[in-house]
């Protein structure tokens, strides 16, 4: 099934248009969310009386998964220099920022190998060729510096299991610890691969794990799809380790049971270490087809449930992950596992649990034949989506496929609906609540000015906020006046902006609110007002 498995197969700048996800506000989640608090506001608020945004009215992650096994999406040749993969690097986010996403997804541990300097793992061989070399410089905290100056955010996406894509433990990099421990590693297909029921294993890939939240400023943990493999050829040689850790159980439900410890754990520590820090998984599409459970999907394809013992919805319903990211990589019609069947059996599990969801979209399969020959295909994936207020947003596999643009589907995504910038969903606990207290205080002294390229609109930063949000209407505005996300036309860091969509001669007011880590947004500070230079 590798046509669904994402690394194998695999602004500043106001922007006019109409946003896509101006829906109705869902009422049944604000409270949840935490979008109807308007804290912050106090003796020092500029408009005390204007309450903040409410609601989920034009919120949604925008994102793109950038894979770095096999130099799939960066960096594209490991030989390169250091200068030059960061312009590839940068390249790619800007093409982010560009379609008004919010979020990249990077894999920093694709073979139980690293894009840091880690204590437990070798650096990756992706990245220079060479298992263990020190690329000479801080991969990830490069990454991160650049994701933040665009304001997207940064979720450091791990492979679990896999340490790698051949089968020789004498190939991988000195200190390894797979090398050092083969007891812990499986050959099994063409690769090598951890047990998941080893205890050691999961200690490990939790550490690994908490070694990069401790010491990086990343918004999200993420997992992918690899828990125990795909199968291949006969059955996974784990008969060792259940005999001496099974307990009697189901070897089925032991499996599950162990990537559910190490589920559980990972988010409880992850938790504990930064509370905004989320932690989110993107399984396989199907979890069972009804003809195996009556609780599955109407589908006819392989189960991540039975297949590679991934348990999402005891995940979704435990509470142990903030978002679920389902690869639905088939069109809309699909005989065997329809789009539409799909998005709606995956609303339902989150629904009224706290848990976003957001649906990973199989960009790599545009101009593969049959419905995605058609460059609408996924735009009308978006569109279905808006008849299912639990979709949340979307990630894109992958960033290459979106550079390249094919039969201009990316276009097409950008116009139809990304033609404005989106605040992320506001972050709730994993199970509901309202995680870390109340939005921030508000931004203050919002200036406007004419600007040779547009408009100019400086602030001064809310001392709470990790981003302000700079929402424009046209002719002379009330000083005070609440805003409307569809009238949103930046998400930034810093102080300010230039708008350079004023149109020439016209005249604008400029609101100004405050994000934090949570994306709970303050009331808005005094509006200010500027006309754009003739010509």
């Amino acid at each position: 099934m590798a046509e669904q498995n994402p690394d194998d197969r695999r602004r500043v700048a106001a922007v006019g248009g109409r946003a896509r996800g101006l829906r109705p506000d869902r009422a049944r989640r604000d409270e949840r969310a935490g979008g109807a608090r308007t804290p912050g506001a106090g003796a020092s608020a500029e408009c005390p009386r204007v309450p903040a945004p409410g609601g989920e009215k034009g919120r949604e992650l925008r994102g793109m998964w950038i894979a770095t096994v096999g130099n799939i999406d960066w960096p594209k040749d490991p030989g390169a220099s250091a200068a030059e993969q960061k312009k590839q690097f940068t390249r790619l986010l800007d093409r982010a920022a560009a379609m008004n996403m919010n979020a990249v997804f990077v894999q920093i541990r694709p073979n139980s190998d690293a894009f840091y300097d880690s204590p437990h793992e070798p650096w990756s061989q992706w990245i220079t060729g060479e298992p263990g070399k020190d690329p000479g410089y801080d991969v990830l905290g490069f990454m991160l510096k650049e994701a933040h100056a665009r304001n997207l955010e940064f979720h450091a996406w791990f492979n679990p299991y896999r340490v790698s894509r051949q089968t020789d433990l004498k190939e991988l990099a000195p200190g390894s610890p797979a090398r050092e421990n083969p007891g812990w590693v499986r050959e099994y297909g063409d690769g090598l691969w951890y047990d998941p029921g080893v205890p050691e294993v999961r200690e490990l890939v939790t550490k690994s794990v908490l070694d990069v939240v401790n010491k990086y400023d990343i918004d999200a943990v993420h997992f992918d799809d690899y828990f125990y493999p795909y199968p291949e050829d006969g059955e996974f040689p784990d008969g060792d380790t259940y005999r001496a850790h099974g307990g009697g159980k189901d070897r089925g439900d032991w499996r599950r049971a162990n990537v559910n410890a190490l589920v559980r754990t990972v988010s409880e520590k992850i938790h504990a270490a930064k509370p905004h820090v989320r932690f989110g998984i993107s399984p396989f599409g199907v979890w069972r087809n009804d003809s195996t459970d009556p609780a599955g999907s109407d589908t006819r394809a392989l189960q991540s449930y039975d297949d590679v013992y991934a348990d999402t919805r005891t995940w979704i319903r435990e509470g142990w992950v903030d978002y679920v990211t389902p690869q639905l990589y088939w069109p809309i019609g699909d005989g065997a596992a329809d789009y539409a069947e799909l998005v709606g059996w995956w609303s339902e599990q989150v629904k009224d649990t706290g848990v976003r969801l957001y649906i990973g979209q199989g960009a790599y399969r545009v101009g593969q034949g049959g419905p995605w020959d058609d460059p609408a295909e996924l735009t009308r994936h978006l569109t279905l989506n808006d008849e299912h207020p639990e979709v949340d947003g979307d990630v894109y596999f992958s960033a290459t496929n979106l550079m390249d643009n094919t039969a201009g589907f990316a276009t097409r995504l950008r116009d139809e609906h990304y033609a404005r910038p989106a605040i992320p969903p506001v972050t709730a606990p994993a199970g509901g609540g309202n995680r870390g207290g109340d939005a921030p205080a508000p931004a203050s002294g919002v200036t406007a000015r004419p600007h040779d390229k547009g408009v100019e609109v400086r602030w001064s930063a809310s001392p709470g906020a990790a981003s302000h949000a700079v929402y424009r209407v046209d002719g002379k505005g009330d000083a005070c006046s609440a805003v409307d996300p569809a009238r949103l036309v930046a998400d930034v860091r810093g102080g300010g902006i230039i708008d350079p969509t004023a149109e020439p001669g016209r005249t604008y007011t400029y609101y100004v609110t405050a994000v934090d880590r949570y994306h709970r947004e303050s009331p808005p500070a005094r509006g200010a007002t500027a006309a754009a230079p003739e010509g």
